[in-house]
């Protein structure tokens, strides 16, 4: 438990971090004051609320650990390198399947509102 205040403190600054100079976070963190609401008013159930805004969350993750990667990357060299590269680029696509994900569950939600 003695770790758990330090760790508070830590994670806090990287929110702030990932705000400060991250754009795409802090649309994330946009799209999510959005969406949240809406999911609230449009699930029909705990389940359902949870998986609209599960997909949102997940972004926010994918998106922090891109950050992260991106920032060591630019630490250990800014020259190019196909590693860093690569490091990079599954960062990113982790944030793009994390995009599909979100765009999967809110199209079917969206759907079934018309059926």
């Amino acid at each position: 438990m003695q770790r758990f205040g330090p760790a508070i403190i830590h994670s806090w600054q990287g929110f702030v971090a990932a705000y400060k100079y991250e754009i795409a976070f802090r649309q994330y963190i946009w799209l999510s004051a959005i969406l949240i609401p809406l999911a609230v008013s449009i699930a029909d159930s705990v389940a359902e609320f949870s998986m609209l805004i599960s997909g949102l969350f997940l972004i926010l993750i994918a998106e922090l650990l891109n950050t992260g990667i991106e920032a060591v990357v630019d630490r250990v060299s800014t020259e190019h390198h196909e590693l860093s590269g690569r490091a990079k680029d599954l960062g990113s696509a982790a944030v793009t399947t994390a995009i599909i994900y979100l765009v999967i569950v809110w199209s079917y939600k969206v759907y079934s509102l018309f059926l």
